[in-house]
């Protein structure tokens, strides 16, 4: 099977080259100081998405999961948005936490959870979310700084 994911692996090297050699010759004609897209390519084993994920505090008790991330105006995350509480749905409230605030720990497998460095009568205390208005984030060590935004 090791030898199957390799020879997948260069696979999708070689036609991401290919296909930016071809895009590469298309465009010759485009002006000098124009450059094609840079590639990256990053292991299936390196990165995950963790929109959907469970997310449980130290203690192991259910915080919810994962439904949003939040970024500054410069794309820097500042914090998640976890829909918390409720049953399938119903009962349940958006909170915002700051981002320092959760590990990652071993989220290679779907089903692992990221860890809340905060309690549930914490984040129970902590006012719901909603879109469109100012957000109040959740700091675990309260060093979170303000967003500060020019008008």
């Amino acid at each position: 099977m090791h030898a199957k994911r390799q020879i997948i692996f260069v696979a999708m090297i070689f036609a991401v080259f290919t296909t930016a050699a071809s895009w590469a010759d298309d465009n010759k004609d485009v002006p000098q100081g124009n450059t094609s897209p840079s590639v990256t390519i990053i292991g299936a084993e390196d990165a995950h998405g963790i929109l959907g994920r469970d997310v449980r505090s130290a203690a192991n008790e259910d915080m919810g999961r994962v439904v949003d991330v939040i970024v500054d105006r410069t794309g820097t995350v500042r914090a998640a948005v976890i829909d918390f509480g409720g049953f399938l749905g119903v009962g349940s409230r958006k909170i915002v936490v700051d981002w320092n605030a959760l590990h990652f720990g071993s989220i290679a497998n779907k089903a692992d959870s990221i860890t809340l460095e905060l309690t549930q009568d914490q984040v129970r205390a902590a006012p719901e979310y909603k879109e469109d208005t100012p957000i109040v984030v959740l700091g675990a060590s309260g060093s979170l700084q303000p967003l500060r935004f020019s008008r």
